[in-house]
């Protein structure tokens, strides 16, 4: 995890508990003597993510249907710290805007980015349901200034409607759909679950999520070649963009296709979770002239 993490050292269940009492009865004791969840258990998991929210986020009202995705907060909020690494690699330390893709019914980067660096976000989806979740989150929180919505009334499209010429962001995030279609979402939470031996007859994933969510026609590949194609539309309207990328295999098509785009630098940047492996793939079209002249007016 990243050094700034919070959660880099595991988690303090008594100080959760403390924070959210529902929690408790989900908690035991592993072989090794030290007090964890059912990590297969969505409401366990749900639980864990509302506590750290509270104690380590100050962010004490998060509620969202149990069928909507339930991200987990270490791997979120690295992405958070890498990504306030690479701004402040190109000199951008002040009135930062950020364009948060798909932010769903859970709100988690802009609740995050928030809170550890104090960003503005507009935060966009293409579901109705989702936004007025996350419009209640916001409200509840009082974070009405610093966090905006917009609603994404076309899915095949994602600046559209949203990058409009006059507005700027240093960086925009995506935690894209990682599946072509629901059977093979089910396939990869069998394949999961029976690792961890808690494979049933109706396999539950324990992160939750809805369709729009979890699956793109085309799968994560379509989605972000779409995302590379219309972020060549607006190259001055964002100084960074940047998305998650599950399949590691996408990377190179994700290389070759910026460099036809025009952009003028690309990076990827590795995010090690315990087993888990992800990265984020940054790109801008800004040559150096107009990135010092960006940063200048934007700062």
């Amino acid at each position: 995890m990243h050094k700034n993490n919070k959660h880099k050292k595991g988690y303090d269940f008594e100080k959760l508990i403390e924070v959210t009492s529902k929690l408790e009865p989900f908690v035991s004791t592993n072989q090794y003597g030290n007090k964890t969840i059912d990590f297969a258990n969505p409401k366990a998991v749900k639980l864990l993510n509302t506590a750290l929210l509270k104690l380590y986020y100050n962010i004490s009202f998060w509620e969202f249907p149990d069928d909507n995705l339930c991200p987990p907060i270490p791997g979120r909020v690295d992405y958070i710290h890498h990504i306030n690494d690479l701004l402040k690699t190109s000199n951008i330390n002040n009135n930062i805007n950020v364009l948060d893709i798909g932010t769903g019914a859970n709100c988690i980067y802009p609740l995050l980015g928030y809170a550890e660096y104090n960003w503005n976000f507009l935060a966009t989806d293409c579901n109705k349901k989702s936004i007025a979740f996350a419009k209640a989150i916001i409200n509840q929180n009082k974070l009405e200034s610093s966090i905006k919505l917009n609603f994404q009334q076309d899915k095949s499209h994602i600046f559209e409607g949203v990058l409009n010429g006059t507005n700027r962001f240093a960086v925009t995030m995506c935690n894209p759909p990682f599946y072509k279609n629901e059977a093979e979402a089910l396939a990869v939470t069998t394949s999961k679950l029976k690792g961890l031996g808690k494979l049933k007859d109706s396999p539950i994933r324990n992160f939750g999520g809805e369709a729009h969510e979890l699956w793109y026609n085309g799968g994560e590949k379509a989605f972000l070649h779409t995302y590379l194609y219309e972020s060549s539309l607006h190259k001055d309207s964002c100084f960074w963009y940047t998305t998650l990328v599950s399949n590691k295999d996408n990377v190179k098509s994700m290389y070759k296709s910026l460099t036809k785009l025009g952009a003028t630098t690309v990076n990827t940047i590795a995010m090690d979770q315990g087993n888990k492996k992800s990265r984020v793939v940054a790109w801008t079209f800004l040559n150096k002239k107009e990135q010092t002249k960006w940063t200048k007016q934007n700062n």
